[in-house]
């Protein structure tokens, strides 16, 4: 599993115009699920962006955690994470789990972090738009 974490101002996801999601600050995750992701994998990650601390305590220091800042999710999935290119110009994602898994996982997965924040998502397999402002920029890629 790759995902990418943005600590965001502000996020939203648009389906043809129309907002599908949409967060104050908080995170904009770009979620990827591999081949071979598990359940008990899904669950590690949450608990890991969980306990992140990426926000400013009140000295500036990166010791507070999303649950700390009071801030929410805005959850995409993204199977373009696993594109490989090497020795190639155009991406192969053999690596992405297939829609079928991908889709109950990434579910999973935001379930899983419901239990602690509000979460809002994209569509699965939808051309979405994705706008954020970028707090920071603090982007960190976490895999497991």
């Amino acid at each position: 599993m790759r995902v990418v974490v943005e600590r965001t101002r502000d996020a939203k996801v648009s389906i043809s115009n129309q907002v599908i999601g949409k967060i104050d600050h908080g995170y904009l995750l770009y979620v990827g699920i591999h081949v071979n992701d598990t359940v008990d994998v899904i669950k590690k990650m949450a608990e890991k962006i969980h306990n992140l601390r990426v926000f400013e305590d009140e000295q500036g220091k990166m010791n507070l955690n999303l649950e700390q800042a009071q801030g929410s999710i805005l959850a995409i999935s993204q199977f373009t994470l696993y594109g490989d290119t090497k020795g190639n110009n155009r991406p192969s994602f053999i690596e992405a789990a297939r829609p079928e898994l991908a889709e109950s996982l990434y579910n999973q997965f935001c379930e899983h972090l419901k239990k602690y924040h509000h979460v809002e998502k994209g569509l699965f397999g939808a051309d979405m738009q994705i706008t954020a402002t970028n707090d920071g920029p603090v982007t960190i890629i976490i895999e497991m």
